[in-house]
């Protein structure tokens, strides 16, 4: 008899952003948090978010204060000459922020988006190799 294979059968939702006390959005659209995974090796961390609807020209990535911010636009609406009479999946852009390590090399990270998918790869810093100082007299 094989084994008994569990599924989690959970499904994570669309959560939508909060806006910092004082701030006020630019545009009335919904905003939602991404889903993001985050990976650590030995040499960076890679952080994977979904932004499913954006595209290279759509994606934000900048870093203020220790804080890295993603933000995503989400461009298409719905094709030229229809109206959308029924919706299930919400439609809006993203954004999360992050505060980053000191170990992260702030001038090295590199991002790339496919298919909504966004990677960015955070390299830690080079640490300086341990050397023994020699001592002289005088």
């Amino acid at each position: 008899m094989p084994p008994e294979v569990k599924t989690d059968s959970t499904v994570a939702e669309k959560q939508e952003s909060t806006q910092p006390d004082g701030a006020e959005r630019t545009k009335a659209r919904k905003v939602f948090v991404p889903l993001v995974d985050i990976v650590e090796g030995e040499q960076q961390l890679s952080l994977i978010a979904d932004l499913p609807g954006v595209d290279e020209q759509g994606v934000d990535v900048t870093i203020e204060k220790n804080v890295l911010t993603i933000r995503g636009q989400v461009t298409g609406e719905s094709p030229e000459g229809y109206q959308l009479s029924y919706q299930e999946y919400g439609v809006g852009d993203y954004e999360r922020s992050f505060t980053l390590p000191n170990e992260i090399d702030r001038q090295a990270i590199r991002a790339s988006i496919k298919d909504g998918v966004l990677k960015l790869d955070l390299p830690k810093v080079q640490q300086a190799a341990a050397r023994k100082v020699p001592v002289v007299t005088g």
